[in-house]
């Protein structure tokens, strides 16, 4: 039996803050457990960087295609973190490596006009979350990525104040 390492996507993601410090999360569940049973999660904006395009475009093309929003490229700050996982979704496995940057916005709607067919199989929501309701949705059993966010929720929105922006990504989880 031979063991294959899984390819590796480089994402750029992006904690969307709202006025009141609250991240903007997708609800989504893996496409391919179509019996009903798949769990959700949460997960920030964000997707795979394209062969040969810069982190940060990547980041302004993901929230427009996820969100609508036209962001300013030079208002996205960071990446900020970090992190690596492997990650089983839609019949595959990859090892996952993701670079956060944060962006304050007004609260808005979401428009989900430019996603892909993927994406409208497997996003089911969105919800505007501070710590507090991330910690409820972890205690009603749903998974929220980063696991570390709800922590680092105050960071970022540090950050998106006007605080230091690290030179280099913290690793999280």
């Amino acid at each position: 039996m031979t063991s294959r390492t899984p390819a590796t996507r480089t994402s750029a993601r992006v904690v969307l803050l709202d006025d009141d410090g609250a991240v903007l999360l997708w609800c989504g569940s893996d496409p391919a457990i179509t019996d009903g049973t798949a769990p959700r999660w949460w997960f920030t904006v964000g997707g795979a960087v394209r062969r040969g395009e810069p982190l940060l475009d990547t980041a302004v093309r993901e929230v427009a295609e996820e969100t609508g929003l036209r962001a300013e490229p030079h208002r996205l700050l960071g990446p900020v973190w970090r992190r690596e996982s492997l990650i089983h979704f839609n019949g595959a496995v990859m090892a996952s490596e993701e670079f956060y940057f944060v962006h304050r916005v007004g609260r808005f709607e979401p428009s989900p006009a430019g996603w892909t067919a993927l994406e409208r199989r497997y996003i089911h929501g969105h919800r505007w979350c501070d710590a507090a309701a991330i910690g409820e949705l972890l205690a009603l059993g749903q998974q929220v990525y980063p696991l570390q966010l709800a922590e680092r929720l105050a960071e970022a929105n540090r950050v998106a104040d006007g605080g230091p922006v690290p030179s280099d990504p913290h690793l999280i989880r």
